[in-house]
Parts: C-alpha cells; structure tokens; sequence
C-alpha cells in the first residue's frame, strides 16, 4: 500500500487528530466565550429593552399580561412621551439636571488636575500620604457626609437650588477622579518635564502644554465618571431639592410621576428612557478615550 492510500485511509489517526483538536477547540471556545458573553448581554441589555418597551406600549397592553405578550408590543405609542414632554415638567428637569451634572463634572476635573500633579508631580515631603487621605475620603460613605453638608446648605442660603448641588456634587467626585488622575499622570515621562523647567517653562505652562494634552485620555475617563455620577446621584438631590421645578430627573421621575400607591408605569419608563440618552451618548463619543485611558496608553 502506497503513502498516499495509508493517509487517505479512514482509520488513519494522522488526518482524524488535528480535525478532531479543531473541532474540540472550537467546542471550547464556544462553551467557555461565547455561550457566557451572550448570557452577560442578555442579562445586561434586558432592562433597557423592557424599559423601552413600556415606554412605548399603551395602557391596555400595559396591564393586561393574558391578551398581549408583555415582551413585545402590538401597537405602538407616543402617548407616554407626549405625556411626560408636554404635561409634566420634564424638559425643565432635564435641564436642571444637565446644569448641574456640567458645572460639577467641570468644576471636579479642575480641582483634581490642580490636586493629581501637585501631588504626584511637585513631590513635596508627605505627598503620598496626602494622595492616600484623598483616595480614603471617596470611601466615606455620603449618607455620613449629609448631615454637615446639608447644615452648610442652608448657612449659605443655598437650599433649593441647583448650586446646592453643583457646590456638594465634588465632595465625592473630586477624591475618585484626583487617584485617577495620579496614576495617569505617573505614565506621562517627567523627562519631558524636566526638558520644559530647563528651557525656562513655568509649572503652569508645562501643565497646560505637555501634561494635560498627553492626560486627554485619563481626563476623559474622569469627566466620563463625574458626569455619569452627577447625572444619575439620587441622595442630595431628594433631600436638597423641593420644589418641583428644581428637582432633578432622577428624583423627579419618582416623586412626581408616583401618586399615592398609583405608578404611571408608561410615564415612569419613558422618562428613565430619555434621561439615559444623554449618558449613552456621552458615552459613544468618547468611549475611545475612556477604553485607553483604563489600558494606560499615552497618546502623542
């Protein structure tokens, strides 16, 4: 029997083996990949789909499970969205909320960039232990820091205004994004640095030229966290804000689309709907940055 007949013979194990080791890890990709992503995705996505579907299904879907099939919708509607656009103050809390998810995300990342290179660029005497204070004061939980802060809110008059949040919102934004920030700025060369002092640059100069255009990424990814927290906090918002007009999407939603024990379901999920387009969208412009910056990568 020639080579060729010995190879191409069925029980030959030299051609069935590698078949047999491809078959077995594609098995196992499979099993071990792909069967747990697709079960994290639907685990994952399913709340925005139902939400998306009560926000769009009339009332007599909405509450009658035996004829309509509560996972999809039969006849779509805008009567919820209409409902919360036009009858409600939702566009007025939706602008409230974005004032204040800004001006906080803006005011956190200018103080953590200041607080991030003066500690890990100056390098005074006890800098790392101020940097580990910082980090520990983001632990502190904020039910423990309403009591002092709400006294201060109303000391400065401050009660029932969007500044009362703009002005507590970096009380817990400003620790997390300044350990952030330490950290990305350790991948930045200080030779760089160096290079600038010698030629005559001034430390302001040097933050403003070199470090923060290479520390994009790492901002990035900060003001994506204050924005998202700003955006969603719940605590402050319920307790400083009262009146309707001033309160925030988050809070409003709930205290003002819930009558006695009567829940506008379709109200409900329509207005979580929309106040998580912002932050999506916040999201998909920089999600680039925001992937990088977690991998540690310094763009020049």
């Amino acid at each position: 029997m020639t080579d060729a007949a010995v190879q191409a013979a069925p029980g030959n194990s030299a051609t069935a083996q590698p078949e047999t080791m491809q078959w077995d890890s594609r098995a196992r990709r499979v099993v071990m990949l792909w069967i747990p992503l697709l079960c994290f995705l639907l685990i994952l996505l399913f709340p925005f789909y139902w939400m998306t579907v009560t926000a769009f299904k009339p009332n007599a879907e909405l509450y009658d499970f035996r004829t309509h099939n509560p996972f999809w919708i039969s006849s779509p509607t805008l009567d919820h969205i209409y409902k919360l656009l036009f009858e409600t103050s939702y566009p007025r809390w939706l602008k409230t909320t974005m004032l204040v998810a800004v001006c906080s995300t803006v005011l956190s990342l200018v103080a953590s960039t200041l607080a991030a290179y003066s500690i890990q660029r100056l390098r005074f005497k006890g800098s790392q232990y101020v940097g580990l204070a910082i980090y520990l004061a983001y632990l502190v939980p904020p039910s423990i820091q309403f009591i002092p802060l709400a006294t201060m809110v109303h000391q400065l008059g401050l009660f029932d205004t969007p500044f009362a949040l703009i002005l507590t919102y970096p009380t817990f934004l400003i620790p997390f994004c300044t350990w952030l920030l330490i950290g990305y700025f350790k991948s930045i060369p200080y030779e760089l640095e160096e290079c600038a002092l010698i030629d005559g640059a001034t430390r302001l100069q040097i933050l403003r030229r070199i470090t923060l255009p290479l520390a994009v990424p790492g901002l990035i990814s900060a003001g994506i966290f204050s924005f998202t927290l700003s955006w969603n906090e719940f605590i402050y918002a319920l307790a400083f804000i009262q009146s309707s007009e001033s309160k925030t999407v988050p809070v409003a939603i709930l205290t003002e689309l819930v009558t006695g024990d009567v829940y506008q379901w379709g109200a409900l999920m329509a207005g979580s709907l929309l106040g998580s387009l912002p932050v999506a969208i916040f999201y998909s412009f920089f999600v680039d940055y925001y992937v990088s910056s977690l991998t540690g990568a310094v763009k020049e």
